[in-house]
């Protein structure tokens, strides 16, 4: 690196960073940095912004977020998906509020629930002015590309690598804007597959750019291998065009959220004979007709959900079980996954047969 690297770096951001709710001055709110790391974390910013606005607005306060019902942390994630960083937020402010403050250091935050080292390296860095760099994947890619280093992606060597790095910087900086400046340029300019590389004010310092190929860095992280399911969805309507939601109960990625009841389907299993009976077991028994097939992906697995359609009558409005509640679909109260608009979309003018409504005697 340059003695003038870390200015360039700097000046650069100054001039061209985007506007963000949590970017205020030095030292920040740590409160309004765990959420706002927390939930940018495998999201992209623009479906961040407004949820952090909401959530702040639901939960202004680190003993306020700890004090709620795991449920409705989930249900301001709506959308963002990775509902495990819901339940770590809350874990974490439990664990600030039982302690009664909080700790201002790197070892100090991640001794305590629902902090990895990213997210305990942000909090002290920005609000604290911890000495312990945060080292995210859009750093750790600059870093790769900058040295040329045919490390891997999440790999430890890197990580160290980008720590080293953003302690240069920060030596020669003296502030930890120059971390935040380093992960704008990752999530900017150095971009996995196209990076701007004209754009860029570490071009003269990158040995990837020199050499001619800077997308060769970092090198691909080992990959999970895709697992393949096929899910048989009830889309039951009611007149008013409310739908019945089930609260998921069980598994580590979607508990706590409310889905249409659903069945994991084995292999050459019926999708209409599955929906039948996940009708039934929910107290209705309506004639079904299937709609478009959703594509949906959770983490390492890749779904194809089969929607079948289905009305209520008028009188048949209580709610079929515990657990279970009928919610407009793109304005639901409850906490929900991403795959409830793509049904709704699916499912969207798809005339269901509808039974005949029970007469009063």
């Amino acid at each position: 690196m340059s003695d003038d690297s870390a200015q360039r770096l700097l000046g650069w951001f100054r001039s061209t960073a985007r506007e963000l709710p949590w970017r205020t001055p030095f030292p920040r709110d740590p409160y309004a940095v765990l959420v706002s790391e927390v939930m940018a974390q495998q999201t992209q910013l623009e479906r961040v912004v407004p949820a952090f606005r909401g959530f702040l607005e639901r939960f202004p306060s680190v003993q306020v977020l700890a004090a709620a019902e795991v449920a409705d942390v989930l249900r301001a994630f709506s959308g963002l998906g990775y509902y495990r960083r819901a339940r770590l937020l809350h874990r974490a402010a439990c664990g600030i509020t039982e302690r009664g403050a909080w700790p201002t250091t790197f070892e100090g935050l991640q001794a305590l629930p629902g902090f990895g080292p990213y997210t305990a390296a942000a909090v002290t860095a920005f609000a604290f002015g911890g000495s312990e760099p945060p080292v995210d994947g859009n750093v750790a890619r600059v870093t790769a590309r900058l040295g040329a280093l045919p490390l891997k992606l999440g790999s430890g060597p890197l990580l160290q690598q980008g720590r080293l790095l953003a302690d240069a910087l920060f030596a020669d900086a003296g502030t930890p804007q120059v971390w935040e400046a380093l992960m704008e340029l990752g999530a900017t300019v150095c971009t996995p597959s196209r990076p701007r590389c004209g754009l860029c004010p570490l071009a003269s310092d990158c040995a990837g750019l020199r050499a001619g190929t800077p997308t060769a860095f970092p090198l691909a992280r080992t990959q999970r291998a895709r697992e393949r399911q096929r899910w048989a969805v009830l889309w039951l309507e009611r007149p008013d065009g409310s739908v019945l939601l089930r609260r998921v109960d069980h598994g580590p990625l979607l508990a706590g959220l409310w889905l249409p009841p659903f069945a994991v389907l084995a292999e050459g299993a019926s999708a209409r004979d599955a929906a039948r009976d996940l009708a039934r077991q929910s107290g209705f028994d309506p004639p079904l007709t299937q709609a478009a097939t959703v594509k949906h992906s959770i983490t390492h697995r890749d779904i194809r959900v089969l929607p079948f359609v289905g009305a209520t009558p008028d009188t048949r409005v209580g709610e079929a079980r515990e657990g279970s509640s009928w919610q407009q679909p793109l304005t639901p109260a409850v906490g929900v996954s991403s795959l409830l608009a793509k049904l709704a979309r699916a499912c969207a003018g798809h005339k269901a047969p509808r039974l005949p409504a029970e007469r009063e005697e």
